[in-house]
């Protein structure tokens, strides 16, 4: 179970966050010039916000048992004015806008200069089922990946060397991974060296991302000429291995994948709790990497 000291961290964390908000979001809205009821509602944003990213740190493998049993009979010290699940459902997806800013604004890492970027599949249902599938029609579609062919999308994500999250990027599952690299605002606050699979082989970005002060670094097919690589970026490269371990925690530990979605907005707001309910793990999958100058000569033979 969630420790108590874990939950305050979260709450704290989120209601600071919607201290901000909530006022700059009201000065921000269209009124129809009609005078409207401003009536409290019984739930705060931070406390609703606060449960959909506990659901993710919890272990419960469904949201309606977490809440009814969980949060209703156990978390009462800490969220007295519970309402009924249905209610809650309807309220956790109208906070989706704060729940994304919140994942942009406190909860992504800064850059290293070390990046690994991969994709992973979201899938919204088995394949046996896509035909018969009405919650993504017409907004998912069919997408292939190291696994097999899969319906749903895709998670791009970016990560440094800490494990940390810096950015991510959720596309249709026939989206190439290598587009979101030639968008702007993905790579934004990037730089230094970011390592990728052979999925990302492609010259004419290399060379787009090295102009912009970012070297791609990845492996080579077999076909391929062989290529000068450094012995930093050899080792690297070879380390690019944590962030699909924490591809594997996102969907495992965080259930960032499930096929039990009643519609776009759950979908939408399960996946981005899910990346905020990883930030908050106190230990994530890195690396240890220290160059040491030696002036120790260096003999050939």
């Amino acid at each position: 179970m969630i420790s108590k000291d874990k939950i305050t961290e979260i709450f704290f964390s989120i209601d600071e966050f919607c201290k901000v908000f909530n006022p700059a979001l009201k000065k921000r809205q269209l009124t129809t010039g009609k005078k409207t009821r401003n009536r409290k509602f019984t739930m705060s944003a931070s406390e609703i916000i606060t449960i959909t990213v506990l659901f993710h740190c919890s272990g419960y493998r469904t949201f309606k048992h977490f809440y009814i049993f969980y949060v209703k009979e156990h978390l009462q010290r800490e969220f007295p004015n519970t309402v009924s699940y249905n209610r809650f459902v309807e309220l956790m997806q109208a906070n989706i806008m704060p729940l994304t800013l919140y994942l942009k604004t406190c909860c992504l890492g800064k850059c290293t200069g070390i990046s690994f970027v991969d994709s992973t599949p979201i899938r919204a249902c088995k394949n046996k089922r896509i035909n018969s599938n009405k919650v993504f029609r017409d907004i998912a579609n069919t997408g292939k990946s190291t696994m097999g062919w899969f319906y749903g999308f895709k998670l791009h994500i970016i990560v440094n060397d800490k494990g940390e999250l810096l950015d991510f990027v959720i596309t249709q599952a026939n989206v190439d991974d290598r587009k979101p690299l030639k968008e702007m605002n993905f790579l934004k606050n990037i730089f230094g060296s970011m390592y990728g699979d052979k999925g990302y082989i492609s010259k004419e970005l290399a060379n787009l991302l090295f102009d912009q002060g970012l070297h791609l670094v990845t492996g080579i097919r077999n076909n391929m000429k062989n290529v000068l690589m450094t012995l930093r970026d050899k080792i690297l490269l070879r380390k690019r291995s944590v962030i699909e371990t924490i591809n594997d925690q996102l969907k495992n530990i965080a259930q960032a994948e499930h096929s039990r979605h009643r519609s776009f907005g759950n979908f939408i707001t399960n996946l981005v709790a899910s990346l905020i309910a990883y930030s908050f793990q106190e230990k994530k999958p890195s690396i240890k990497f220290e160059t040491q100058k030696s002036e120790q000569l260096t003999l050939f033979c």
